[in-house]
């Protein structure tokens, strides 16, 4: 990996060079996932080619719940896109199953994007608190001994929870 991802690793190094005040420093992917899973704090931001990106959002979703809670951003020069890392999992379509989490998390990570700082911390304190509560979660979130619910009830809670934020 040192070698084949070489052109990579020295346009990385170029371009940290424009910036001193942020630390660089480079990983084989193997070693990256054990470093986050041993010392997750120690990391704010990677940049990956994409299967290595691909395969470490994987990883850290698993940490931290699973796919369905954890949310993307793709942002660029002007323009930003905002997704559920997991993509569209159409399998699921129509089965009021899924953990809708992830899609709400990106649509606060959008509207804090877009200037809404407010707005996009209450939608991420109402999952929070929700997912904490642990009566309306899907059955990945279900902790023994809690029926879980759909998509649908689970979104609905949420969003009702956004709206008693708002009147705090």
């Amino acid at each position: 990996m040192k070698y084949t991802d070489g052109l990579f690793l020295e346009v990385a190094r170029e371009v940290a060079q424009s910036y001193p005040e942020i630390e660089f420093e480079d990983r084989i992917v193997d070693n990256m996932c054990m470093q986050l899973m041993q010392k997750p704090e120690l990391y704010d931001v990677l940049v990956l080619p994409n299967l290595y990106g691909d395969i470490l959002s994987d990883l850290t979703a698993g940490m931290i719940g699973g796919l369905g809670v954890a949310p993307g951003a793709n942002i660029g020069d002007g323009v930003a896109v905002f997704e559920a890392i997991h993509g569209s999992a159409p399998k699921y379509a129509g089965l009021d199953k899924v953990n809708p989490v992830a899609l709400i998390l990106s649509g606060s990570l959008m509207l804090k994007y877009l200037g809404e700082q407010e707005a996009g911390a209450r939608v991420q304190k109402a999952v929070e608190t929700i997912v904490a509560e642990g009566q309306f979660v899907t059955y990945d979130l279900a902790k023994p001994g809690v029926t879980p619910v759909g998509t649908q009830a689970m979104a609905e809670a949420i969003a009702n929870k956004v709206k008693e934020l708002v009147c705090l």
